[in-house]
């Protein structure tokens, strides 16, 4: 029986932390070391948006984590403890945080990432609006640039087609002006609709 079909089974076909049967999909609980049943977990399509923190989290929907905390697999168990850390400022989540057991092996996997330590908030790139940027998006440049170590200037209006995010700078995003590969801070672009 492939992976799939068998956590399937084991989840009845549901997301194993809240229940929804839409939008399922396997979530890989990092760090893997075998890549076996027990270190994965089905999650339907909104736990794993805010699992991966592409999504602000919701409070009242990781209120499942009452009952899923209580799974036997390890997998389930490292994601709500995760879960149930992120959501520390919330009293029902402490409360649960203090009910929760797990062995030395699976706890030190559920600190492994760090993921733990951060808290709730999570960061979306956004341009002058404040609307949120996806890769791909066009763009409205909102004020004449010029761009460092380039004779190229950037003017008010150009629109950049096709952006991308940089990773590990919310305030930034790539894109190409009149062939150029540029970094162009996200205060300075609006969101073409």
């Amino acid at each position: 029986m492939k992976l799939e079909e068998q956590l399937l089974e084991r989840s009845e076909n549901k997301c194993e932390l809240c229940g929804s049967e839409a939008n399922l999909s396997i979530y890989e609980v990092p760090p893997q070391t075998q890549n076996t049943a027990e270190e994965c977990v089905v999650t339907c399509g909104k736990c794993l948006a805010q699992i991966e923190k592409k999504e602000v989290l919701d409070s009242k929907h990781w209120q499942c984590l009452s009952g899923s905390m209580w799974s036997e697999v390890p997998g389930v168990q490292v994601v709500s403890w995760r879960m149930l850390n992120r959501l520390r400022q919330e009293s029902w989540a402490i409360d649960n945080l203090d009910m929760m057991y797990l062995d030395d092996e699976t706890l030190a996997w559920a600190k492994a990432t760090g993921d733990h330590e951060n808290d709730s908030e999570v960061e979306f790139h956004k341009d002058s609006n404040n609307n949120v940027l996806e890769n791909g998006d066009t763009v409205v440049i909102i004020k004449t640039l010029d761009v460092k170590g380039s004779s190229l200037s950037a003017k008010l209006g150009t629109v950049v087609k096709n952006i991308k995010l940089v990773d590990d700078n919310k305030e930034q995003i790539e894109g190409r002006v009149e062939g150029q590969l540029i970094v162009i801070l996200t205060k300075y672009v609006r969101k073409q609709s």
